[in-house]
């Protein structure tokens, strides 16, 4: 019997603070005025995106002692602009990444929870965890939590949450056409939590939103991250966008849900995908290799080799080879506020591995970085992307995309026009919205369905 084919998941992310804008290019837009969130926002509903993906930036980043200016440098708040895009939008699901570290329950799910209600239920949050004292020197707590109580903090964080959202029921409220709204119930949005970390009693005044709670996502890669969303996310954002990590990821991923009572269903994967198109593929090989150079100036090559040698790399020529001296050991101190710095865990074997690497190939400084760390996603004409995209969801690779173009707010644009309608004739995309809430465009069940059978898609 024929394996009916999946329904592919694709997803916007405004990059905000990144390496992936090229800034220089004469379509590259404000990421801060509002026209540029609205467009890329009105970009992806009509191309009947699920959602849109807004990342967290809480601190000006630094290196050396000095801001990173080669780059973005900051961000509006979230819930402001997830708020005022749900006004421009119809049925986009807005998915903003908020800190479990440097926030309170109470004032997180009331955000979320108002937010749902102004969308009409598309509203999702993506939970992460700080990492850096450096990033929490901003704020009373996190310049003291230690690592390993983060993901401690966040699980009760997430539980306390959902016991606010789920304070209030659907028959808590009486709708009267000639007096309004009122309570039935006395006791309704009452909670009393203590644990751990939090010890809060009250009401919460927020009744139940379209959705119950928000669809949560999750974003951390390490084993506790990968638990964490096993446990009790709706979608995981993930960087193992190729075939075969993508699998691996996948198949680990999906294999820890039924500890927890849960099916592979329960939980999609949604890699971050950046994309090249062209009108064939060797036009869109070749305007690949100039995007990654147009990312990669000389000055950002220097500033990344430093992300790894954790010393000041100024006097060496980025057209040139890899330092002959090694990466200085312990606590980093170069590059702060930067999430990159965690990728490298030791950074004496990843020298040698550049070094040999650019041994072989001739590399400079600047030509290696392009290599290992600016790789598009999916490069070709539409066609050929469009084929790759449904080859690697089919294959269980992922559940769909985080799209994250290399123009803001345009660069989307393309890839609406002429990518899509490939996937729509071939069946495995949505040529209309199918319900009004973001649960609904990722078949995910409402939390109210007692027996957790999965929405229809």
């Amino acid at each position: 019997m024929t394996k009916p084919q999946k329904q592919i998941h694709l997803a916007a992310h405004f990059p905000g603070v990144n390496n992936t804008t090229v800034w220089s290019d004469p379509e590259a837009g404000s990421h801060i005025e509002f026209a540029s969130f609205a467009h890329f926002a009105r970009t992806a509903e009509r191309a009947k995106f699920d959602f849109l993906f807004l990342a967290e930036g809480l601190r000006l980043r630094e290196q050396g002692g000095k801001i990173y200016d080669l780059d973005v440098v900051g961000r509006p708040d979230t819930f402001t602009v997830l708020a005022a895009l749900a006004a421009v939008t119809d049925h986009l699901g807005l998915t903003g990444t908020i800190n479990s570290t440097f926030n309170e329950p109470y004032e997180v799910a009331r955000q979320f929870a108002s937010l749902d209600h102004l969308s009409g239920g598309r509203a999702a949050w993506n939970v992460v965890t700080s990492w850096d004292a450096f990033t929490g020197e901003n704020f009373r707590r996190g310049g003291f939590l230690p690592q390993e109580e983060r993901y401690s903090r966040a699980k009760e964080f997430l539980a306390t949450a959902n016991e606010l959202f789920d304070s209030w029921r659907d028959d808590d409220l009486v709708a009267d056409q000639a007096a309004g709204v009122f309570l039935r119930d006395a006791g309704a949005g009452a909670f009393v939590h203590r644990g751990q970390h939090f010890d809060i009693h009250g009401r919460f005044n927020v009744p139940r939103s379209p959705q119950g709670r928000p669809v949560i996502f999750q974003a951390g890669d390490s084993d506790e991250g990968r638990e964490f969303a096993a446990a009790g996310a709706d979608a995981i954002f993930s960087r193992y966008a190729a075939l075969d990590t993508g699998q691996s990821f996948y198949t680990d991923v999906k294999s820890r849900l039924a500890r927890y009572g849960r099916r592979p269903d329960d939980l999609l994967i949604l890699p971050a995908a950046s994309f090249v198109l062209g009108d064939t593929d060797a036009e869109a090989e070749e305007l690949a290799k100039e995007v990654r150079r147009r990312q990669v100036s000389g000055a950002t090559a220097i500033k990344h080799l430093e992300f790894v040698w954790n010393r000041d790399l100024s006097g060496y020529d980025p057209d040139g080879p890899l330092p002959d001296v090694d990466p200085l050991p312990g606590e980093h101190t170069v590059a702060r506020g930067r999430a990159q710095v965690r990728m490298y865990r030791d950074p004496l074997a990843t020298a040698r591995e550049w070094r040999e690497l650019a041994a072989a190939h001739n590399w400079s400084i600047r030509d290696l970085v392009i290599e290992t760390g600016n790789r598009q996603t999916f490069v070709g004409s539409p066609a050929t992307v469009a084929e790759t995209i449904n080859a690697y969801v089919q294959a269980d690779a992922a559940d769909g995309f985080i799209l994250v173009p290399h123009i803001t707010p345009g660069g989307l644009d393309g890839f609406a026009d002429r990518v899509v309608p490939l996937l729509q004739e071939r069946g495995v995309f949505r040529t209309e919205y199918t319900g009004p809430t973001l649960r609904d465009h990722l078949g995910l069940a409402h939390p109210d369905d007692a027996r957790g059978e999965r929405a229809a898609s």
